[in-house]
């Protein structure tokens, strides 16, 4: 089969292995032999890396997936080898898991003191207990037993209360003079080693009473006896070995080994492939052999045997499947010269008699590689059997750092013909694609382009990122200053180095040139782009396949990446092989090709300019006709400008004279590749996507939003182009062609993929519990956050699958990624909703950019107006809220009652309750932000409302109250005042009232204060400020309250009041000492004498026998209150003898003329 021929019909998402959150690693020091216990090592090295250091960090030399029988939640864990062989981390990678089961994020790194032996880790699954056990052989051929249970991957402190206990560790006596080189787990109880000389051992694990040393016993099998075994151990390198590393392995070494029972009891069968090019099924109980031959089943001169070895790096060269008793299907691949493939039939009738049949002995099945231009490698193969009697052949091809996956469904009828011709193709995950050239027309600065591209979420890890920006300043020849970076971000550290690179200098005719910065500027980050893509390559290469049968997917484990292999949807399936479709697709992919090739062709700033059109379009209610809009569109976008005479020939040459290939029924098959799966739709989340699961998600809904918008944009373009390419009217495509129905849906189908795409590459930090909505006990660490996407943050819940078991996971992944993007989708992604949660995340910036996707209902105006109110711009939030009202006051039940937390069923019950209720709530909203003036206008209108609805006391006092409150604030007094004297509680009213006056006192509203008429509350006016003027004790300084008192008494005609009101003034002014400050040129002019003249004036205003007022007195001096003076009644004439006597005194004092009296009252 031509490589070129091949279809794809599986496509790869890959996935990063950076951790969610700092504290989700846990990493735990393990101990040798004799030494300590387990540590937890908390210490993290946050300097900068250079290259080799990062691959060290985050590389991995080994690494697999490991999918338990017996149990799940989690079932499927990623286990990698780091830091040379020294760190082995262990990482639950479920896709989705049981309702209400809680997630495990926690990534467990074990640091050993001696690095890890190649190919010797193991994992197996106990049946009896729900444990993941782990088996590690290290290059001192030390036995490392870890027992880690499910909560380890959850809880923290799972692991600290048995962290002595995490690890056993034994020297096996068997591995004293004999290198290991594989090691299996054939159960929870049973390993298998392969050794150098040719031989295994086999470790039991022994039971609790028994008193043998250790926990593993050890059983020694070999291939040709004793004397075989003791010359493996000279220290020459015999003729019949070979080098690896420092270990000289025997021709009967086995390289890679599978192991079953055929489903017979009590039986075990090792089925080895050995470096002499020879399979070996061994008896596992007793270690006898019981079949050998070639791997390709060839009979061998001796003397060729030499010719024929398989380099011991070789791991994976046999594959079993099969269920039925007695009989396994076996598949070996020989990696000699071009590589070929061999499938046996094994039937094993009792423990030592086994029959070894050759399927097809005279087909050669040597597999196509990729592509015949290139030379690849097949690194690894899996043999899978999704259904009984179906055999499936998954195989990974390595060129260097680039991988390739195909896989081949067996037909065992027609096996040479369909293994030339079967072969399905994977589509390999793009990768890094650089973002475009930045130019005059780009409405996005450089610096934000770039930044947007490089910090993409899911596209670079951080490492990656910081390493790169490390090696790109240590080559502009600066300095490293580790504590400059300290507090930045990764953007401002990566736009502080290269910012400094770049100048804007003045051109020739002495302008600043803005195109020369720009174009600099672009080469620059063009420069660290590349080096960011060259080291992600690195973490991208290929280390093997993994798959899992239960959900009948295959994964390729990569040095820093897992990636998923799906289903193609049908859009993708037609988008990747467009050139060679299906004969049922051919005029659908020749529509997308010329349309995807028509827009290629534009200019950089061609495609920037329509782009800006079409979002307007997007976002922008329009009132036009359909054909008025395209023609608006095309006007604005001007992509017609670009456009010449051999692209216009090129789409007449694929559609045909007047595009006669295009049709509606063409145009509706286009639109429904887009539609929601039946299958997807109306699903019950019987098992919700995990942590990892929505982020592997993610990246395939990222990957199809391009896609699709790749096809719905060229489209777009395409149609608009067609509908002005005529030269008869009559030839016009709108004459044959429904393009107004195609074009509005192209437009929306481009308006739910700009939401999701803002969604997908937006990212905000929030807390755990945030995501795991099923359970309360997720909790990684203190104070800790994790940065995801908006769309995980809001639409993560909402995602899963229903049964697992009607199809493979690669089926239903694809469904969801496609159900979520299609513009049908019963996923509903409500811009209002998310706007909530934002809003209650406090991030309402990111809240106001989800504005242009909300369309105009009351609840999207509302939320608008608390994303407003959110960022306190006040008036903005007051007109959305106005707007809002009808809809959002009237008297229906809403549909529900969601808004993300954001309200409660407090205020729920404020909305579509009628126009006072909605308007009281947001008074309460505008009080919360302390925004009064605003809080008076609403609480006005809720007034208003109010005043025709009956039943309402408890609201209408509320309302009075707050904006009794809000006018005070705002110092509007007679609102205040209006205010008030609605309230009819007569609590509430006397305690406002005491608010009034005080505030008014406050801010020296004295003659509003007076000009206030009171109806029914002067006597309790006139009662607060009497009581001021009572306890008031500092009459200089302090607040005059008896000049307020005074014109208050004044102003309503009580003359005698105001004039008790002077005489306790003066009392207090003499207490004071105020009766010799002279305060203007005459000497006679005091602020007693003062108070006297307008005492002696008020008085004078009422009858004679009425001109009298009581002198309460004021306190003595002395703390005993000795000398308190009593009531008495004090007359006009006493007071104008009072006043002459104060003018005496003060002439007396004036002309040194006073001395000492018995009334006098002096403290010494």
């Amino acid at each position: 089969m031509d490589s070129g021929d091949i279809q794809y019909v599986f496509k790869e998402t890959r996935l990063n292995l950076e951790p969610p959150a700092p504290a989700s690693i846990v990493n735990i020091r393990v101990p040798s032999k004799n030494g300590n216990g387990s540590q937890r090592r908390t210490t993290h090295d946050s300097s900068a890396e250079d290259e080799t250091t990062f691959r060290l960090k985050n590389l991995a030399a080994n690494s697999s997936i490991y999918h338990r029988k017996w149990h799940d939640t989690p079932r499927s864990f990623l286990w990698r080898v780091l830091e040379d062989g020294t760190v082995l981390s262990i990482r639950a990678v479920d896709v989705c898991k049981t309702d209400k089961t809680p997630d495990a994020p926690l990534v467990l790194n074990f640091s050993f003191g001696i690095p890890i032996q190649a190919g010797c880790v193991a994992l197996s699954d106990p049946e009896e207990h729900d444990a993941l056990c782990v088996y590690v052989l290290d290059q001192s051929s030390q036995l490392y037993t870890f027992t880690l249970r499910p909560e380890f991957f959850r809880k923290r402190t799972a692991i600290d209360a048995v962290l002595s206990e995490l690890c056993k560790v034994q020297s096996p006596a068997g591995l004293t003079f004999k290198s290991p080189h594989r090691l299996v787990a054939v159960t929870a109880n049973t390993l298998l080693v392969t050794v150098s000389d040719g031989g295994m051992i086999r470790f039991d694990k022994t039971k609790n009473d028994d008193t043998s040393p250790g926990i593993w016993k050890e059983s020694f099998f070999n291939v040709q006896g004793w004397a075989q075994n003791l010359r493996s151990l000279l220290p020459f390198q015999g003729n019949h070995t070979i080098k690896h590393g420092k270990v000289n392995m025997e021709y009967s070494a086995a390289t890679s080994i599978e192991v079953t029972n055929f489903g017979l009891e009590e039986c075990l069968f090792a089925i080895t492939i050995c470096l002499d090019h020879r399979i070996r099924i061994w008896n596992v109980n007793d270690g006898q052999i019981l079949f050998t031959g070639d791997l390709l089943n060839v009979d061998r001169a001796p003397q060729e045997i030499g010719k024929w070895f398989i380099d011991p790096s070789q791991s994976n060269l046999v594959q079993i499947v099969g269920g039925n008793l007695g009989q396994r299907i076996c598949a070996t691949y020989s990696p000699i010269g071009v590589g070929e493939f061999k499938f046996w039939k094994i039937i094993a009738k009792d423990a030592h008699t086994i029959i070894v049949d050759d399927l097809f002995p005279k087909a050669t099945l040597i597999p196509s590689t990729p592509s015949s231009s290139d030379i690849w490698t097949l690194a690894d193969f899996v043999l899978a059997s999704p259904a009984e009697g179906s055999i499936n052949l998954w195989t990974l091809w390595k060129n260097n750092m680039t991988y390739r996956v195909k896989r081949l469904e067996l037909d065992r009828k027609n096996m040479v013909q369909s293994w030339e011709d079967n072969w399905d193709g994977v589509y390999p995950d793009v990768g890094t694609i650089p973002a475009q050239t930045s130019g005059p027309c780009d409405s996005t600065d450089v610096t934000e382009k770039w930044l947007q591209c490089i910090l993409q979420p899911g596209r670079f890890t951080r490492a990656t990122v910081e390493t790169a920006l490390s090696i790109y300043e240590r080559g502009l020849g600066v300095s490293k200053d580790g504590s400059s970076n300290k507090g930045r971000s990764l953007a401002e550290s990566i736009c502080s180095v290269l910012g400094a690179t770049a100048s804007l200098e003045r051109g020739a005719s002495g302008a600043m040139d803005y195109e020369q910065f720009r174009a600099s500027s672009e080469t620059q980050w063009r420069r660290f782009y590349r080096l960011v893509a060259e080291l992600d390559r690195q973490r991208g290469e290929a280390i093997g396949l993994a798959f899992d049968p239960e959900a009948d997917m295959a994964w390729v484990v990569c040095t820093d990446l897992v990636s998923a292999i799906r289903q193609c949807s049908d859009l993708e399936r037609l988008y990747h092989n467009l050139g060679s479709p299906d004969e049922e697709n051919v005029a659908k992919a020749s529509l997308v090709n010329v349309a995807l090739s028509f827009v290629d062709g534009f200019s950089d700033n061609h495609v920037q300019l329509a782009q800006a059109a079409l979002r307007q379009e997007i976002f922008d209610e329009s009132s036009k006709t359909d054909l008025e809009r395209i023609q608006y569109f095309s006007d604005k976008a001007g992509f017609w400008r670009g456009i010449t005479d051999e692209d216009c020939a090129q789409v007449v040459d694929v559609l045909g004279a007047n595009f006669a290939l295009v049709n509606d029924d063409l145009y509706a098959h286009i639109l429904d590749l887009m539609a929601a799966p039946l299958e997807a739709r109306r699903r019950h989340l019987r098992y919700p996507l995990t942590e990892f699961g929505q982020k592997l998600v993610i990246k395939g809904v990222q990957d199809d939003i391009a896609l699709q918008w790749n096809v719905c944009f060229s489209q777009l373009i395409l149609l608009v182009h067609m509908e002005f390419e005529f030269d008869n009217e009559e030839d016009a495509l709108h004459n044959r062609v429904d393009i107004g129905l195609v074009y509005r849906k192209l437009i929306h189908a481009l308006k739910r993929l700009e939401l999701l795409k803002w969604l997908a590459y937006t990212e905000l930090s929030i807390s755990p519990s945030h995501l795991d909505r099923s359970s309360q006990s997720k909790k990684i660490g203190d104070d800790n956050t994790q940065t995801v996407t908006a769309l995980e943050a809001n639409l993560g819940h909402l995602l899963g699958f229903d049964n697992l078991r009607k199809e493979p996971l690669s089926n239903s992944m694809t469904d969801l990624i496609t159900n979520l993007c299609a513009p049908d989708s019963d996923i509903e992604v409500s811009p209002p909703l998310i706007q909530c949660a934002f809003i209650k995340q406090e991030r309402a910036d990111l809240a106001l950019e989800l504005v242009p996707f909300s369309d105009q209902n009351p609840f999207s105006v509302y939320v608008h107006g608390r994303v407003q109110l959110a960022l306190h711009d006040f008036a903005s939030a007051a007109v959305s809220f106005r707007r809002a009202a009808i809809g959002m006051g009237t008297k229906t039940v809403p549909s529900d009652r969601h808004s993300c937390g954001l309200l409660g069923d407090t205020e729920w019950n404020l909305l579509h309750n009628g126009q006072a209720m909605y308007y009281s709530h947001i008074v309460a909203l505008y009080e919360s932000q302390k925004a009064y003036a605003y809080v008076v206008d609403f609480a006005r209108l809720a007034m208003q409302f109010l005043g025709v609805v009956k039943d309402r006391s408890s609201t209408k006092v509320e309302m009075l109250s707050r904006l009794f409150n809000a006018a005070l604030v705002t110092s509007q007094f007679e609102l205040a005042h209006t205010s008030l004297l609605s309230i009819e509680d007569d609590a509430l009213k006397h305690s406002s009232l005491r608010k009034l006056v005080a505030k008014m006192c406050e801010t020296h509203h004295n003659i509003e204060l007076v000009s206030l008429p009171f109806p029914g509350l002067q006597q309790e006016v006139d009662d607060i400020l009497a009581n001021r003027c009572r306890t008031t004790t500092d009459v200089v300084q302090g607040f005059p309250y008896h000049q307020v008192l005074y014109s208050w008494r004044i102003k309503r005609n009580n003359y005698r009041g105001a004039a008790s009101v002077l005489l306790d003034r003066i009392q207090k002014l003499k207490l004071a000492g105020e009766g010799d400050k002279i305060t203007g040129d005459d000497a006679w002019d005091t602020p007693v004498t003062r108070q006297y003249l307008l005492l002696i004036n008020a008085l004078s205003c009422v009858e004679p026998k009425q001109a009298w007022v009581f002198d309460e007195g004021v306190p003595s001096l002395h703390q005993n209150g000795e000398g308190a003076r009593k009531r008495r009644v004090v007359s006009l004439a006493d007071i104008r003898k009072d006043y002459q006597d104060e003018l005496d005194r003060i002439a007396a004092i004036q002309s040194n003329q006073f001395g000492f009296e018995a009334g006098d009252v002096m403290e010494l």
